[in-house]
């Protein structure tokens, strides 16, 4: 049986039976299969067919057993059957003669028509529907169409195998048991996906077998009319509708595998979290803290606790607690699963690592406050005990004179002069007090001084009311508050959409190899500067919010934790340098997309800088509305702190850039001034010749004055595309400040002033840019030199105390 593909009335399918003549010999139960497998084939509902039974060569009873299987077997709308009788006179007649008789009988069954040759069979189907044997000119090879028809089968059942492939490792998937180790989860994840990329190979093979198929029925309908190529169209339909079905599957599975894997994934995340939560072990740092006493029974005892606190504080536990924090933070932000768990266990660390900061915060404050008690009190007893050697060595037959009692009288008055403020001894004090009365009265006997009273002073004038504006106060009070919360959360971004994802490993192929390792370079203490205002300033500030001029208080009493600003700018030129290498790395292009960031990592890399310039700027103004009001010299305080912190933050900046300098920078101490000046240098003794010096060419020089010493370097800049911004300045020459001696004018030139070195050996006249420039230059130097005769003398009245005045009581 063939269904060549030919089409007859109503596009019904045609279906030949050629001669055979082992039909009859064909089971029941085979032929009821070709007959359903053929009308099958065709998709379309209510398909109507149409046999045609080739007995040219065969005999009546041939026909008869034919028709009556047909009539037994066809499963479909049998339209009509075409007989080929036998060509032979004597099978033609008995054929007819048998039809005769019995044509009622099939005719109830099923429309019989008998033809006498292929020409009769022209006038039922059109000869483009019919093959060659049969007088037509459709084009058919049975070989070719079995071919074919294989393929197609192959194809469906082979889809149905994905099918139930996929639905098996879909039901593996769900009703696995999951580890509660990691390296299990690990392997676990490690062999979903391997199996997954072999089913995707397995399913990209049959997508490619499925569309070769389609590539060949498209090109076999290109060879002929459409219309005669009917089962051509619907087996590329079937083909088409199995693809279909195969990509509808494959997307079914790829989301649901990644949902799976997601999950594994986010899982391993908890279980590590979790590991690392319980191996942050705070209870034992609290049980340190608790151990350590605020009483000291002695000085060096108490110096010792505060140095054990200052170990504890920065133990590397505490620093994990805070990186786990970060951490939870971010796994929170990517939508875990289990987010309300993660932010747990992050507000249980943040809450312990407050706790004992602030028990370890508040010991060091009492500790450092028994420290300064105990300080004063050894200041006191040292003075005491140089009082009672002063008293003890003033000789009764030197003081008899008025030269001799007024000599003593003048050095009791001038050891009172450095007695402590607070704490004088009272039997000390009754004996030096005795002892000047006695003293003055000897001495009056000789002398009747003039006596100098100075006038008691007038009550000070009342005070105006203040000018305090509660509204405009309020207001900038506002903004503060508003751009401090905007600030830190700008922190906050930056810290976990940047820093945090150059450790995500979906990111890491677009993050440079070179670039992994340097993002504290990159972002500098930034996470210092984020828990210094989320933790303690921004509360500060709100604390404020009614009471806008004790704002003050606030910027003095975290004085020293804005020198984490310091650390940050002194790194800003390297972060500069670093991310102009790397700006278009795809990473951050990335990181700013997921943010939805406008500006690029630079722009809020430079927001601690800006915040920095911004308080000094609101604080200013609140002053401008304060003035008169009661705390307005803690709001001067706090602006003066402000312009300290940036003018050191500025020095310490410039610091940084010199080079070649042999030694240590802070040995010299902390940067008091720095500045650009024309100096002229003369190498000689004696009074400095100005006639010889100013006819030397000026050297310009950069200069950085310390505690301890005065730097010369010279200023070198780097031009062109490429070069750093940030100057550098070449070491020169280096002044000690013990040996150093000033002339603040010099003749000519207002502008100038003279610093010379080791008893004029060395004289430098050093012109600055403007006359308030040199005296800001005089007056810190000034300071230096003076505290340094201070120190002197310190030390001078202890080895006098300690040697000779020994030696006086031992006479």
């Amino acid at each position: 049986m063939v269904s060549a593909g030919g089409r007859g009335e109503d596009s019904s399918v045609i279906i030949t039976l050629p001669e055979c003549s082992d039909f009859s010999d064909i089971p029941e139960e085979a032929l009821a299969k070709v007959l359903t497998y053929l009308t099958l084939i065709p998709r379309c509902p209510g398909v109507k067919f149409i046999i045609i039974l080739d007995r040219r060569l065969d005999t009546w009873t041939s026909i008869k057993t034919a028709l009556a299987r047909i009539a037994a077997s066809f499963p479909g709308n049998l339209h009509l059957v075409l007989v080929l009788r036998p060509t032979s006179f004597f099978q033609r007649t008995v054929t007819d003669l048998g039809f005769r008789f019995s044509q009622e009988d099939f005719m109830l069954k099923m429309p019989v028509v008998m033809l006498s040759s292929v020409t009769d069979l022209l006038r039922y189907i059109d000869e483009n529907q019919l093959t060659s044997e049969f007088g037509g000119t459709l084009d058919y090879c049975h070989s070719d169409w079995i071919v074919l028809r294989t393929a197609i089968e192959s194809f469906a059942v082979t889809v149905k195998d994905i099918a139930q492939m996929l639905q098996a490792f879909g039901t593996e998937l769900a009703e696995t048991q999951l580890p509660e180790e990691s390296c299990a989860i690990e392997l676990l994840l490690l062999s979903h996906t391997e199996k997954y990329r072999r089913l995707k190979d397995v399913i990209k093979s049959v997508m490619r077998e499925g569309r070769h198929l389609l590539s060949s029925l498209e090109a076999s309908g290109k060879e002929e009319d459409k219309d005669t190529h009917w089962d051509i169209s619907q087996d590329w339909d079937t083909v088409q509708r199995l693809l279909a079905q195969l990509r509808d599957m494959e997307m079914a599975f790829d989301g649901f595998f990644d949902k799976h894997h997601l999950k594994l994934q986010q899982y391993l995340q908890l279980l590590r979290y979790e590991h690392s939560f319980q191996e942050v072990c705070l209870d034992k740092l609290s049980a340190q803290e608790r151990k350590v006493f605020i009483t000291g029974d002695t000085l060096a005892q108490t110096d010792q606790t505060i140095r054990e606190l200052n170990i504890l504080e920065k133990r590397e536990e505490m620093a994990r607690a805070q990186v786990m924090i970060l951490h939870g933070h971010q796994l929170a932000a990517g939508h875990h699963y289990a987010m309300a768990l993660i932010i747990q266990r992050c507000n249980e660390l943040r809450h312990h690592c407050d706790t004992l900061s602030s028990a370890i915060s508040a010991k060091h404050k009492a500790l450092t406050q028994v420290q300064t008690l105990l300080q004063r009190l050894e200041e006191a007893q040292r003075w005491c005990d140089e009082g009672t050697y002063l008293l003890a060595n003033q000789l009764v037959d030197k003081v008899q004179s008025k030269e001799g009692a007024q000599a003593a009288l003048k050095d009791i008055e001038k050891f009172q002069e450095g007695a402590p403020a607070l704490l004088s001894h009272a039997s000390v004090q009754n004996l030096i007090q005795a002892r000047q009365n006695c003293l003055k009265k000897l001495a009056d006997k000789h002398v009747r001084p003039v006596q100098l009273v100075a006038p008691r002073p007038e009550n000070p004038p009342r005070s105006k009311s203040p000018i305090f504006s509660p509204k405009h106060g309020m207001h900038v009070m506002k903004e503060l508050i508003e751009t401090e919360r905007i600030y830190v959360e700008e922190l906050l971004a930056v810290l976990l959409g940047y820093r945090a994802e150059m450790d995500n490993p979906s990111l890491s192929a677009l993050l440079p190899t070179s670039l992994r390792n340097k993002r504290d370079i990159l972002f500098g203490n930034m996470p210092d500067i984020y828990n210094f205002h989320s933790r303690l300033f921004l509360k500060d500030l709100e604390s404020c919010l009614e009471l806008p001029e004790a704002v003050g208080a606030c910027f003095l009493e975290r004085k020293e934790n804005f020198k984490v600003y310091e650390c940050y700018c002194q790194n800003k030129p390297r972060s500069e340098s670093l991310w102009r290498q790397f700006s278009d790395c795809a990473f951050f292009q990335e990181c700013q997309k997921k943010l939805e960031h406008k500006l690029a990592l630079d722009s809020y890399l430079l927001k601690p800088v800006q915040r920095l310039t911004k308080y000094q700027l609101l604080l200013k103004e609140l002053l401008k509305y304060s003035s008169g009001c009661e705390r307005v010299s803690e709001l001067q305080g706090a602006l003066a702190a402000m312009l300290d912190l940036l003018k050191s933050v500025n020095d310490s900046m410039h610091q940084i850039a010199i080079t070649g300098y042999e030694g240590d920078l802070t040995d010299l101490g902390r940067v008091l001034m720095q500045g650009s000046f024309s100096v002229w240098i003369g190498h000689k003794k004696g009074p400095t010749r100005m006639k010889d010096l100013t006819r030397f060419k000026p050297m310009q020089r950069h200069l950085f004055l310390h505690e301890r010493a005065l730097l010369f370097c010279k200023r070198r800049e780097e031009h062109g595309e490429n070069a750093d911004k940030t100057p550098s300045y070449s070491f020169k020459h280096c002044l000690k400040m013990s040996a150093v001696g000033i002339t603040e004018n010099v003749k000519g030139d207002v502008k100038k002033f003279e610093i010379w070195y080791s008893g004029r050996e060395e004289v430098y006249v050093v012109q600055a840019p403007t006359v308030e420039v040199k005296l800001a230059w005089l007056n810190e130097m000034r300071k230096i030199l003076t505290n340094q005769q201070k120190i002197l003398k310190g030390l001078f009245y202890t080895w006098l105390s300690e040697y000779l005045l020994p030696l006086n009581l031992d006479q």
